[in-house]
């Protein structure tokens, strides 16, 4: 389709029903939705801007993020609702920001670039973030760091993993939950917040990307493409898919990837969550 001819469906899938509902469509790129711990909004990315959703009347209202506004798609809300974290480019290369949920201008987080923001821990106290270091010609490693929402010295958790990506911590706060290709394709792991008791959470011949534990349950949400993806592109045939004590169940096929599931995306009952889909131009 080309990212100048897409059109972007934000849905709702419900677990009790196995049920999705489509509640806005945009010919914009829209991407990443979060949800509000409230409960009654959500945010999401325009095509470099953040935009609530008010579920009520579901419109994109701008979210005002100062001199943040070439942000991309990894976002989140604090477990307080007081505070989004954006990734945007500072200096051409990505940074973390806090910026109130009310709108206004962002403080710096992160020193180091670049940084991808992916999850808070629920105390609301640390951040979960993907970081690539080491080499100054963008070569260097994917991996996932922790942080102090405060700012301060970052903890390096993986190494030699391959390309890490989507770090999301679970209800108790205890594990990580992540994704890395060192066994080849993209596999769901976890690991302690100390980055030991590494597990691999996932061994098939999908490629999966983007884990995210549901806040009232063992249950993990993830995104699975098609064997031999490389990377997480957009516009493909994927599916969502619910890891429970061990087993997994697919609950919807549709066409997305990128966008559709970056970033922490359930309700805060659990009960819900929303994803991005895609399709062309109307």
């Amino acid at each position: 389709m080309g990212r100048g001819r897409v059109r972007s469906f934000l849905e709702i899938y419900d677990l009790a029903t196995r049920s999705r509902e489509i509640i806005l469509s945009s010919e914009r790129l829209i991407e990443a939705p979060n949800w509000h711990p409230d409960g009654k909004t959500l945010l999401v990315n325009g095509e470099g801007r953040l935009y609530r959703v008010p579920l009520s009347a579901p419109a994109l209202v701008p979210l005002d993020t100062g001199d943040c506004v070439a942000c991309n798609n990894d976002h989140g809300i604090s477990p307080d609702g007081a505070r989004v974290m954006v990734s945007s480019k500072l200096g051409g290369s990505s940074t973390v920001f806090s910026v109130p949920w009310a709108g206004g201008q962002p403080v710096q987080i992160t020193a180091k670039n670049p940084s991808y923001w992916h999850g808070w821990a629920p105390d609301g106290r640390r951040f979960a973030f993907v970081g690539q270091r080491g080499a100054s010609d963008g070569s260097g490693a994917f991996d996932i760091y922790t942080m102090p929402v405060a700012g301060g010295a970052e903890l390096r958790l993986t190494e030699e993993m391959g390309h890490c990506d989507g770090p999301d911590y679970t209800r108790d706060g205890r594990w990580i939950w992540f994704n890395s290709d060192v066994s080849g394709a993209a596999q769901i792991w976890r690991m302690r917040l100390d980055g030991s008791d590494k597990q691999m959470m996932t061994n098939d011949n999908s490629v999966n990307w983007f884990p995210h534990p549901s806040p009232v349950s063992d249950s993990m949400l993830y995104l699975a493409y098609p064997e031999g993806t490389l990377q997480h592109p957009r516009d493909r045939d994927v599916s969502l898919r619910l890891l429970r004590d061990g087993a997994m169940e697919e609950l919807c096929r549709f066409n997305g990837g990128q966008g559709s599931i970056n970033v922490p995306c359930w309700a805060p009952d659990g009960r819900r969550f929303a994803f991005m889909s895609y399709g062309a131009p109307g």
